[in-house]
């Protein structure tokens, strides 16, 4: 039913243009857009206080939206039976952010179906095993997560390797929280120099900003956004080693399959978007029909398995994957892109726009907007600055990608892989411990930027 109602919803959306999503109705200074900006704060409050409140986030911000876009279609004179231009505005946000949603559904699918079959707890038995030192699975970990954000985002990869830190660091505090705030500084940098890694990303690339390669260039100011905070916090490592883990977890079978489908899902998800200009959302839809076909065929090996042992044939399917995904979340974007749309076509983003990218120059004014991410999720900034829409060039979109990316580590609330990190560790990783080496990522967010801009002046340009 879910399924049903979000693919009406996307067809419902269909006939909406480009042009209503610049809709502005100049409503900054009349009392209904300060009511909007009201419930904005207030469902981000509800937000921020989510554990004290025991409130799902996505339910303030969805609730703050509804109220907001009623507000706008009262004040535009909505009503009488015809459609509204609130209505036309709402069509097209709505149709950016279920290009967003069905990207995001299939990756976790995909996240989701390779946890099932193993194939993290592999990873994770693999390096437990070896007998490592502190100091090298600091390292270990650190470069894994780097690597491993751009293709599985940087939320699933903090929360996949923050088991093995939990595994291999034992009771040795001081290893598990600086291998913890390595894990998020590396995740989110890495995640900012792929079109995968991160939501900001995948919405600087959706939006056609920057093409799927030209990511690339923020490689190595991402890597030394990592390696500046890394190696101060090298000289703080406990020295010795953990005890070498026990027992033998192996991959279920398919999962390698799962894995192999996963690389093939994004070649296609490249391909069209580069030589096909599909959006990337088709090569998505397109790799869930490819798992649903190794699904199949993981499903009749089970049953048979299961025929022959005598035991109850359980089955295995994609759909009931699909249901444990994290609708919360998925449903938190729904809220921040529809509050965030709400407040551009009150005209609050073209105050903010002229105030801040129009006095204060691009530069100055996309590392603002990144340092703004650690307060304020980087989604709703990110969606922000696409909505002002500055005339930048690429070199300043590619900036305004990499500081929303990484600003978030600056502190532990700032990202979610910092967040999902502080319920994971039981404690053990917390605001104040991350605080302490915020000076550390501070400047490895100051030296990345400014990588960033030599390599734009003087390398890309020629």
């Amino acid at each position: 039913m879910r399924w049903i109602i979000a693919v009406a919803a996307l067809l419902a959306s269909a006939p909406a243009v480009a042009e209503p999503a610049d809709m502005n109705f100049h409503l900054a200074s009349h009392p209904i857009g300060w009511c909007a900006l009201v419930l904005f704060v207030l469902a981000y409050v509800a937000v921020i206080f989510e554990e004290r409140l025991n409130v799902a986030k996505s339910k303030p911000v969805m609730l703050a939206a509804g109220l907001i876009w009623g507000l706008i279609a009262w004040a535009t004179g909505g009503g009488g039976g015809g459609e509204s231009p609130a209505a036309a505005a709402f069509e097209s946000m709505f149709l950016e952010y279920a290009e967003i949603f069905f990207f995001l559904v299939v990756a976790m699918t995909y996240v989701t179906a390779m946890g099932e079959r193993n194939v993290f707890e592999a990873l994770r038995g693999v390096l437990t095993r070896r007998g490592y030192s502190f100091r090298a699975l600091f390292w270990i970990t650190g470069l894994i997560a780097f690597f491993l954000s751009p293709v599985l985002d940087n939320l699933t990869t903090a929360l996949v390797m923050s088991a093995v830190i939990l595994a291999v660091g034992g009771g040795n505090q001081r290893f598990i929280t600086l291998a913890m705030i390595n894990l998020v500084v590396a995740a989110n940098a890495g995640g900012a120099w792929s079109a995968f890694g991160d939501i900001t990303t995948l919405m600087v690339w959706q939006a056609g900003k920057s093409g799927f390669f030209d990511f690339f260039r923020l490689f190595a100011p991402s890597l030394v956004n990592w390696l500046v905070p890394a190696i101060a916090m090298a000289f703080a490592l406990p020295r010795g080693e953990p005890e070498c883990a026990t027992g033998d977890t192996r991959i279920k079978a398919g999962g390698i399959g799962i894995v192999l489908t996963f690389g093939v899902t994004i070649a296609i998800t490249v391909a069209g978007r580069q030589l096909l200009g599909m959006p990337a959302t088709y090569g998505m839809l397109t790799g869930l029909a490819l798992l649903n076909m190794v699904a199949t065929r993981i499903d009749r090996r089970e049953r048979s398995y299961a025929l022959a042992q005598g035991a109850e044939e359980k089955g295995y399917s994609i759909f009931k994957i699909i249901a444990n995904a994290e609708w919360d979340t998925l449903l938190f974007f729904y809220g921040v892109f529809a509050c965030v749309g709400g407040l551009a076509a009150l005209g609050y983003l073209e105050l903010a726009s002229h105030q801040l990218y129009g006095n204060l120059g691009f530069t100055i004014a996309n590392a603002i907007m990144g340092v703004a991410s650690a307060v304020v999720d980087n989604i709703p900034i990110m969606f922000a600055v696409l909505k002002m829409d500055p005339p930048m060039d690429q070199a300043q979109w590619l900036l305004i990608t990499l500081t929303a990316g990484v600003g978030g580590s600056l502190l532990s609330v700032g990202s979610a892989a910092g967040v999902a990190l502080m319920g994971a560790s039981r404690g053990r990783y917390t605001f104040m411990s991350h605080l302490r080496w915020s000076w550390a990522i501070a400047l490895g967010y100051v030296a990345s930027i400014a990588l960033h801009l030599w390599l734009a002046s003087h390398v890309f340009n020629g």
